[in-house]
């Protein structure tokens, strides 16, 4: 009988740590989500510097291609 109470006390604390386990992975699945999420915002914010930087360096150029045109003037 003492190996039977054994092997009920070993099962219910298998399916309590399978069960804590579960709800870590859910939490950390959670948390991987949110993370990608955050990865995705801050691409799209480095594209649209990019862009940014491309147009303000096409602005400065064509500043500069205006200037030179002056001074040859």
């Amino acid at each position: 009988m003492e190996i039977v109470k054994t092997l009920e006390e070993k099962v219910s604390f298998v399916v309590e740590k399978v069960k804590a386990l579960k709800e870590e992975k859910a939490a950390l699945e959670m948390k991987v989500s949110q993370l990608e999420d955050t990865v995705r915002m801050k691409d799209r914010e480095i594209e649209q510097l990019n862009t940014d930087k491309t147009m303000v360096k096409g602005q400065i150029e064509d500043l500069l291609k205006e200037l030179d045109s002056m001074e040859l003037r």
